[in-house]
């Protein structure tokens, strides 16, 4: 009985930590945020051509879901300015301060 308590632990630490790993693998938050702030809130902050959109818009897995199947499809050309590290950084930035994150933010 013991040892599945134990395996049963062990797989929701695994899942939870491989969760924490859904994000761009490699992102820099601290590079995506001032990347955020120079491609993304000129349109997407209040009174702007989009609708406001801060990392706490969404969820973790909502900016998961944004980054590997939308890809910005109201404007994709706008992705298609931005290297694939420069989207990996924004991502990283948005998952950390998600609506379900440890430090849900709003990017000032």
């Amino acid at each position: 009985m013991k040892r599945r308590s134990y395996q049963a632990l062990t797989a929701v630490l695994l899942l939870t930590v491989s969760a924490g790993l859904a994000a761009a693998e490699g992102g820099n938050p601290k590079k995506g945020k001032h990347l955020y702030k120079k491609h993304c809130k000129a349109c997407h902050s209040q009174s702007s051509e989009a609708m406001e959109l801060t990392p706490m818009s969404k969820t973790m897995a909502q900016w998961d879901r944004f980054f590997q199947r939308n890809k910005h499809k109201a404007k994709p050309e706008v992705f298609q300015g931005l290297s694939d590290q420069a989207l990996k950084d924004i991502q990283q930035f948005l998952y950390d301060h998600a609506a379900d994150s440890d430090q849900p933010a709003t990017c000032g």
